[in-house]
């Protein structure tokens, strides 16, 4: 399961996880921390929908 950033289109792969802002491969969508954001624009997990 991957979550794209319906703001621009950033793609969040749980099994890469985005080591570049700490989060490690393998950690969940759902067990992002909340005040997780965007790596490119900064919208929260809220803007997120699943593909």
């Amino acid at each position: 399961m991957k979550y794209i950033c319906i703001s621009c289109g950033y793609v969040y792969a749980p099994d890469a996880g985005a080591p570049e802002n700490g989060i490690v491969p393998g950690l969940s969508f759902q067990d992002l921390p909340e005040n997780w954001t965007c790596l490119v624009c900064g919208m929260g997990i809220d803007m997120f929908s699943e593909e």
